[in-house]
């Protein structure tokens, strides 16, 4: 903290996503009474983006019911919202408190700090495939990528989703609703490959095909095809999509649902360690232990066993770790282990899933699959790590419930779709003090959803 002569610069918050917004109230609510920055390049104030690729998409909700504060709500909490700045260039100071420095936006605007947190997010994963730069190659990813996609939805006949991935395959849902026609190109073997077992992929997969969407599974694109490029008049439009095996796909839109990529260049250039996003411990810490980071952009410590590293792209993680971020900010201690949750509604499928499944080596099935309401509970050396519930709200909810407590649930007995789960809770065991080694999961273990 500054010393009584030095007037206090506050603490700079880079990207007003979530996480961003998180941090800054949960520091006030920790007694921060310093100035707070929260400053982000899009010109919306922080909103919800899960429901991008959901309502919004469908038309069931518009864009100012995302807003997660009201207007008044930042100068009532001392928070300079700081919209549409892109920070491009970030240095710490030789001088003053450790983690002080500058940011510059690409404005020229100066952002003084004497605490920094990022929470910068991540970008979509891009085509590197000729025609990508194509009209109608679209991504989903903020507000305007959401508003673009679904007023060329209104009029386009034929979509391409590049990647079976929970975004993927939420605008897929969206656009089948409203009638358009859909394939779904995935390069695995499998749909949500990273985020769920194969029983639940195979699940989606029919489900999917049963709503009229075309799924191809182990087909890579080639190239985007178009009319027009080379006239004059822009790059021209998309026409279809070629696959690696000679396959043509006719499209009048084509969705690019990859993957993302950690947005670290800012980390990068105050020589934080990123390997996969930025490194974090379990106290939000980077290897500037006076700056911090939470959200997307972080690769941390597994948030329930602390044993690995994962990327967690969820809501739950985002608010989670910036809460905790803003707690080491104000010197303050706080229970970091959290359960992870998150959700995908495509459709009327409405999957949620508590905990983290990787490194499973038994499950138990509760339901039928081809209901659509069942649920998938995860074990390892019998002890439960997650569950994948379809429908089936009670489950995940005492499965949540369960990781919370440090609990498990007796694998034979939720076998028995017909017992509720939350009787089965066995409260007061422990997991074994001596655990064998888990493998490490996956960076991006589960998605932004």
């Amino acid at each position: 903290m500054p010393g009584k002569d030095q007037r206090d610069r506050g603490t700079l918050i880079v990207g007003a996503s979530q996480a961003g917004l998180q941090l800054a109230v949960s520091l006030r609510q920790f007694g921060a009474t310093g100035p707070i920055t929260l400053v982000g390049e899009e010109i919306h104030p922080p909103y919800q983006r899960p429901p991008l690729s959901k309502e919004f998409l469908a038309g069931q909700a518009d864009f100012g019911s995302l807003a997660l504060r009201a207007p008044a709500f930042y100068a009532d909490a001392g928070i300079d919202l700081v919209s549409g700045e892109r920070v491009t260039d970030l240095a710490l100071s030789a001088a003053g408190p450790p983690g002080a420095g500058l940011a510059t936006t690409a404005g020229g605007r100066e952002l003084p700090f004497d605490r920094l947190a990022l929470t910068v997010g991540a970008a979509p994963r891009r085509l590197p495939l000729p025609g990508a730069e194509l009209d109608g190659v679209c991504y989903l990813r903020d507000h305007d990528d959401a508003e673009d996609l679904r007023i060329r939805l209104a009029s386009a006949g034929r979509l391409v989703v590049v990647g079976g991935g929970f975004i993927g395959l939420e605008a897929a849902a969206a656009a089948r609703a409203l009638g358009r026609s859909v394939t779904v190109v995935e390069a695995a073997d499998r749909l949500m490959g990273r985020a769920v077992a194969p029983l639940v992929s195979e699940f989606y997969r029919q489900a999917h095909l049963r709503r009229g969407t075309d799924i191809l599974l182990n087909a890579a694109v080639a190239a985007v095809e178009g009319s027009g490029a080379g006239d004059g008049r822009g790059p021209g439009r998309v026409t279809g999509v070629t696959l690696t095996d000679g396959t043509r796909l006719p499209a009048d839109l084509v969705l690019v649902g990859a993957g993302v990529v950690p947005r670290t260049e800012l980390a990068e250039r105050i020589g934080l360690d990123c390997d996969g996003g930025i490194v974090v411990d379990a106290l939000a810490r980077t290897s500037q232990p006076a700056v911090v980071a939470a959200g997307d952009c972080t690769v941390r410590p597994h948030p329930m066993t602390g044993r690995g590293r994962v990327r967690l792209e969820s809501v739950q993680n985002a608010v989670a770790q910036a809460q905790v971020a803003a707690a080491t900010l104000a010197g303050r201690s706080v229970d970091v282990t959290s359960v992870p949750w998150f959700w995908s509604f495509q459709g009327d499928l409405k999957l949620q899933t508590a905990g983290l499944s990787t490194g499973y080596d038994d499950h138990v099935v509760r339901g039928a699959p081809d209901d659509e309401h069942f649920s998938v509970l995860y074990y390892r050396r019998g002890r439960l790590l997650a569950v994948d519930a379809v429908n089936r709200p009670a489950d995940y909810m005492a499965v949540r419930k369960a990781l919370g407590q440090g609990a498990t649930i007796d694998r034979d007995r939720a076998a028995d779709p017909g017992t509720p789960l939350k009787s089965l809770i066995e409260t007061g065991s422990e997991p074994e003090t001596e655990p064998e080694p888990e493998p490490e999961p996956e960076a991006d273990a589960a998605p932004a959803l």
